[in-house]
């Protein structure tokens, strides 16, 4: 009996590790998936040159989310490639000024590393993808030039634009890429509100309801996108911006969209389009957006599904009173 319970222990024994490790490569995914880490970047100024501060260490940042104390677990500059998409508003007050924010564009372009992608898309109440997130420069230059030549009757609805553009940013081919909007604007939206979106709309929309601000501004928080805009206004814009002043309520009721909102919310950067200083801006911006800081960091607390948390990022107090004052951006929250 002895001999024979030996023999099926030795049998039993490997049989049972085995089960035993199918078990353990069973739970591993499911523990890993509990494993959430927030992925966010960081732009510190200087307040007296504008420039950004170089050289920051992990132990230089201080990172809440709220108002409770997180502990980084990634953090990186400049290692990153970036996925770009470049966002034409094609409405009518545009149309006068489109060809110069095309030269903006592809002076953008030129900026980039080969590594980056470039997707182009235009919008008016819907939107368009002239080109897919590609690394080649010939695709995405001839992408650039059409949108500076086309046209739309319709209405500029920034929020499906803003939504629209964020999404696509996450069927980008790198995933591990930092996500930018260029958004190419007068910065003149209309107010979508129920009652008054024509029917051509409608189909353009393919019968919905555009997207709402606040729907657009949690794309941009889970999809880690920020938004930087180049802005130029003609005659009709000015005139369109007196008729939004006009409507107060409508306004305040369906929150039309604002690039300077949007690139707070994400910190980002607006650029006013001015020709002598247009290639050293756009130079400049996207030196920033490659040197910005990429930090990350597991939530210290269990939150439920669908709660906004509040981000905030600040320097230690050493490293602040070493560099001295700052201009620090990031983006405010994020969605569980």
């Amino acid at each position: 009996m002895r001999t024979w319970a030996t023999i099926l222990l030795v049998f039993l024994l490997p049989l049972s590790a085995h089960l035993h490790a199918q078990t353990a490569e069973t739970q591993t995914p499911v523990f890993r998936l509990d494993v959430h880490e927030v992925l966010l970047e960081a732009q510190v100024l200087s307040k007296k040159t504008r420039r950004v501060v170089p050289a920051l260490k992990p132990e230089d940042f201080r990172l809440f989310e709220d108002n409770v104390p997180q502990r980084l677990s990634s953090f990186s500059q400049d290692k990153l490639p970036l996925s770009v998409v470049i966002l034409f508003d094609l409405t009518d007050s545009v149309r006068p000024v489109l060809k110069s924010l095309g030269e903006g564009a592809l002076e953008a372009l030129q900026h980039l590393k080969p590594e980056d992608e470039v997707t182009v898309m235009v919008y008016a109440a819907s939107t368009q993808i002239l080109q897919e997130a590609t690394t080649d420069r010939a695709l995405a230059v001839a992408a650039i030039e059409k949108a500076s030549r086309m046209e739309s009757g319709e209405a500029a609805f920034f929020n499906e634009g803003i939504f629209q553009a964020a999404e696509q940013l996450k069927r980008g081919k790198n995933p591990t890429s930092r996500r930018v909007i260029i958004w190419l604007t007068d910065n003149v939206p209309n107010i979508p509100s129920e009652n008054d979106i024509p029917l051509r709309y409608r189909k353009s929309l393919k019968g919905a309801m555009p997207h709402s601000q606040k729907e657009a501004m949690q794309q941009l928080w889970q999809t880690s996108t920020v938004v930087c805009s180049l802005v130029k206004q003609s005659e009709i814009s000015v005139n369109g911006e007196s008729g939004l002043r006009a409507h107060p309520l409508e306004v305040m009721l369906h929150p039309p969209g604002e690039v300077y909102k949007y690139a707070a919310a994400t910190g980002g950067q607006v650029i006013e389009y001015k020709k002598k200083e247009l290639k050293d801006k756009l130079a400049a911006l996207i030196d920033d957006l490659r040197m910005r800081y990429s930090l990350g960091y597991h939530p210290s607390a269990q939150k439920p599904k669908g709660k906004f948390c509040i981000i905030k990022v600040k320097l230690a107090p050493e490293a602040k009173k070493s560099i001295g004052d700052v201009i620090l951006e990031a983006r405010q929250g994020y969605y569980r």
